[in-house]
């Protein structure tokens, strides 16, 4: 049973219901509040900055794009990307495509307009659906893409390099296309996060999508009853893969459009939101806006909000023992996955298992998991090893890079490149392959220091980096972001990082911002490139040899 067939169940026993739900608050506070429909024909409720959608209205919509793309020539197995920031139309577009019998292919939306024309190059994607924010960048390469026949413009005041997808769309049929999809056909291709490079292309099959809903919903127990608020961007397997779980059970879905924390606390509690995915710098805004009085939590009902969880990287314990304090009621789960095991849960904690937080968990719905050497062999417990997957979610292949495919799956086990151990039957991972620190013979994993560090009361975030050092090959170099207001000298972190055994503590403190990606990843490559070469007019450390403590 294809992904698009949920959709086509909700439209028929549920349709009147809402389904989505787009918030902007920036809209509100502006007081911009006069919308546009993309529709003509449907309209739907609008309160100035909100807009709705119904599970009828939903279907009929992806339903109109994927006949008008049937009209364009689309044929099953071609590649229609979609650059778009989140959005009411995001999905109905994803499941249009579907719908044709094409493959969806969701881009970056901070892509570079460079990236773009590779990522439509390599996935060789033939038609690409954007919005008002990439008007520039699309324009730039356009002349470039001798194989996109197709460029569908969402949003008024459509350039003339495009046409209008709202205009098109009204004219074609509501009803669903007679296009034959199996769960074993091609279902999308997603782009790798691209922290090493150019990002590679994720080939997944339809039994995988579906595979993501079920995962979700088994871990998460969603009913018709649960609202889902969805803040991450919908181009990452991550939100994708989480918001399936509400489409299974035909559940609503609120897309917020900003992570200010008044702004997650506000559509939880005007929308009754009941499960809330959030990223960790997302959760730490929250929590330092009520520690410092911004927040009073006796403003909000969140009566309804049972679950809270956190994934897309390490999560500190110490970050959840605090959201613990002020939220002792909320369930609980981290979630663990890549794109290339269709998103979340091939791992999880599991709401039932707090007492272990630290632990990325066990074994996913359907999943099985090893922890293995260089040479594929099992490593005893509590020895630090490679994490490795299999199961229905695990991806098809690399598009067109049978190199990297042959590197990463072998006999069906998908080789994470992340460094975990196991302790207790529970997974603890270490750090990433490509970011172990080895210094004077040590290996140093980044999130252990990262973890301890982040600890501090006035540090908001931390990053471990290696720098090349002529004695010891590398040396450990945090950067630390500053929470606002608060003081924190290097000598006072110093201080703190005695606790740390010798070996592990940084030499070097630099008090920087800490990029991240939209999914919330530390960008430890830009780090690298801004301090790794550079004279830093930072102190180091002195430190005897490192040694064990």
């Amino acid at each position: 049973m294809p992904l698009t067939d949920y959709l086509e169940k909700n439209a028929r026993f549920c349709g009147s219901d809402i389904a989505l739900v787009e918030i902007n608050p920036e809209l509100q506070e502006s007081r911009q509040v006069t919308w546009k429909e993309y529709s003509l024909i449907e309209t739907s409720p609008m309160k100035g900055y909100q807009k709705e959608l119904t599970w009828i209205d939903f279907d009929r919509r992806a339903n109109r794009f994927a006949n008008l793309l049937l009209t364009r020539g689309i044929k099953k197995g071609d590649k229609v990307a979609i650059l778009l920031m989140n959005c009411l139309e995001w999905l109905p577009v994803y499941f249009g495509v579907m719908k044709s019998g094409a493959l969806p292919v969701p881009l970056n939306f901070r892509y570079t307009a460079s990236e773009i024309r590779y990522c439509l190059e390599k996935s060789d994607s033939c038609t690409l659906v954007f919005g008002p924010e990439f008007i520039d960048r699309v324009e730039s390469i356009r002349s470039d893409l001798s194989d996109v026949r197709n460029l569908f413009f969402v949003g008024e005041n459509c350039p003339d390099f495009a046409e209008s997808y709202t205009r098109l769309t009204n004219y074609c049929s509501s009803h669903a296309p007679d296009v034959m999809i199996t769960d074993d056909d091609d279902g999308a291709i997603y782009f790798s996060s691209g922290t090493t490079g150019f990002p590679k292309a994720i080939l997944l099959s339809h039994r995988s999508l579906v595979h993501a809903a079920l995962t979700e919903q088994n871990h998460h127990g969603q009913t018709k009853d649960d609202v889902f608020l969805c803040i991450p961007p919908l181009y990452h397997t991550g939100a994708k893969m989480h918001w399936m779980g509400s489409l299974l059970v035909g559940g609503k879905t609120v897309i917020l459009k900003g992570s200010k924390p008044e702004w997650i606390l506000k559509a939880v509690s005007t929308e009754g939101c009941s499960i809330v995915w959030l990223l960790v710098p997302w959760a730490q805004d929250i929590l330092d806006s009520i520690d410092r009085g911004d927040i009073d939590l006796k403003n909000y009902d969140l009566s309804r909000w049972r679950l809270m969880h956190i994934g897309a990287q390490p999560v500190p314990p110490s970050l959840v023992r605090r959201w613990k304090q002020h939220f002792p009621d909320h369930d609980y789960d981290t979630n663990y996955g890549l794109s290339e095991s269709t998103g979340p849960g091939c791992v999880h904690l599991g709401i039932e298992n707090i007492h272990k937080v630290g632990a990325i968990g066990k074994a996913g719905y359907g999943y099985q998991v090893r922890i293995v050497d260089p040479l594929g062999n099992d490593v005893p417990p509590g020895e630090v090893g490679e994490l490795i997957v299999k199961g229905p979610g695990v991806m098809k292949c690399y598009y067109k890079d049978e190199q990297a495919t042959a590197e990463t799956l072998r006999d069906g086990w998908l080789f994470t490149g992340d460094m975990a151990q196991e302790e207790d039957g529970f997974i603890y991972l270490v750090d990433r392959k490509k970011d172990v620190i080895i210094t004077g013979g040590e290996n140093l994993y980044p999130v252990q220091i990262e973890d301890f560090i982040r600890a501090h009361s006035a540090v908001r975030d931390v990053a471990v980096i290696g720098l090349p050092d002529a004695r010891l090959g590398e040396i450990a170099a945090a950067i630390v972001e500053r929470k606002p207001g608060c003081e924190l000298t290097e000598d006072e972190l110093n201080a703190f990082c005695m606790e740390l055994p010798r070996y592990k503590r940084p030499r070097k403190i630099i008090f920087a911002d800490i990029p991240r990606n939209p999914t919330g990843k530390i960008e430890k490559p830009k780090l690298r490139e801004m301090f790794g070469a550079s004279r830093l007019v930072a102190k180091e450390t002195e430190l005897a040899q490192p040694d064990k403590e």
